[in-house]
């Protein structure tokens, strides 16, 4: 069971493809070092929580999103499905933020059933339990 005294909280806020993969990385690693981990989805970040590969959306350096990815894939590293699977598979919390939902246009609906996504605010995020977490932005 994750030590609640050891959390982190990745605030996502980068469209970028290479980021968000990153921190998906990030998160399924200190998971997997029994950290409790949540990662808070918000502005261009939110279009990875959805629906059919919303993911394919974010931004790439050199190239598209899934070209960037099967790129990595080809290489041996993990691919985009596979960290997001990881996290949770680890139990890793997904939070979409409300105010980034509105300011992409976006609806809970939109987002992938399969990933347990939870609508939250930055209040609730930083209150209670967060209260002490390690932050990370990006």
């Amino acid at each position: 069971m994750p030590r609640p005294d050891r959390s982190l909280i990745c605030i996502v806020h980068s469209g970028d493809y290479e980021r968000v993969r990153f921190v998906l990385a990030t998160a399924a690693a200190a998971a997997a070092a029994d950290r409790a981990v949540t990662l808070f989805f918000t502005m261009d970040a939110c279009v990875a929580l959805q629906r059919d590969r919303g993911w394919h959306q974010l931004r790439s350096t050199g190239s598209d999103a899934p070209t960037a990815d099967t790129k990595l894939r080809e290489r041996g590293i993990g691919g985009f499905d596979e960290l997001l699977g990881a996290c949770r598979e680890l139990g890793v919390t997904l939070i979409a933020c409300e105010m980034g939902l509105r300011a992409g246009d976006l609806s809970k609906d939109q987002l992938d059933p399969d990933l347990d996504v939870e609508i939250g605010g930055l209040f609730s995020l930083l209150s209670g339990d967060g209260a002490d977490a390690q932050l990370l932005f990006v």
